[in-house]
């Protein structure tokens, strides 16, 4: 569920990350490529972007856990998702119609400026750097996602949620960068507005996972789930 969730969430962003992040696709060095070196240098492109993503899903699965272990687990995710719902009540309170999160990042200015300098050298083996470099950029969109793979209590779900959201952002980024333009504005601004939609989704699952239902998969008992990970990572 959750990771259908990260997809979805990845997939309906994508609208918004093609205006964010459409004009390095448009300037990556494959516009003058032709059939599968063309596909293959978006390839690079991609897999570099969502490789961060999915150490993110990682790093902060790893944080997850050690919470889940320390027995933090079901605040963390009661407080992860309404946190993700008052951003989503804030955004509505003030009618803005470009759901889109802006925080400023100490390494912007260092990873934009990599980034045009690989830019302007127009080869096609910096590609994957490019990916790399995209994906450091801050986005509050990943900082969504990042929130939901510390929720999952997991390195390994982790990574999964993360792996997931960028394999929804794909599509969009791809098409992006193979046709040089994507969809009309109108259909980009109905997809953006599904953005809070996933969003609240995503922060309604966080805050059921953490009331102990008793659901599968949805809302698991937590000290079920804690003894079996505590297993995992101590067993002999």
């Amino acid at each position: 569920m959750f990771t259908l969730t990260a997809f979805l969430l990845g997939f309906a962003g994508s609208f918004h990350c093609v205006g964010m992040c459409g004009p390095i696709a448009l300037a990556l060095p494959v516009q003058h490529l032709q059939g599968a070196r063309k596909l293959a240098g978006i390839f690079l492109y991609n897999t570099g972007r969502i490789s961060v993503y999915t150490l993110f899903g990682l790093l902060f699965g790893w944080l997850g856990q050690q919470l889940f272990l320390g027995g933090f687990q079901q605040w963390l995710s009661v407080t992860a998702g309404l946190i993700l719902l008052f951003t989503v009540l804030v955004n509505y309170i003030l009618s803005s119609r470009k759901f889109q999160f802006t925080m400023p990042g100490m390494m912007t200015t260092q990873v934009k400026a990599a980034l045009g300098k690989l830019l302007v050298q127009q080869r096609f083996s910096t590609l994957f750097i490019i990916g790399v470099l995209n994906g450091l950029l801050p986005c509050g969109l990943v900082y969504m996602g990042i929130t939901g793979a510390a929720a999952t209590g997991t390195v390994e779900k982790g990574m999964l949620f993360m792996a997931a959201f960028g394999a929804g952002t794909l599509p969009a980024m791809a098409g992006a960068a193979w046709f040089g333009h994507l969809l009309s504005i109108g259909i980009r601004n109905k997809m953006r507005r599904l953005v809070p939609v996933m969003i609240s989704i995503m922060a309604i699952l966080l805050i059921m996972r953490g009331m102990n239902l008793g659901i599968p998969y949805i809302s698991p008992v937590i000290n079920q789930q804690h003894e079996k990970i505590f297993e995992h990572c101590f067993k002999p």
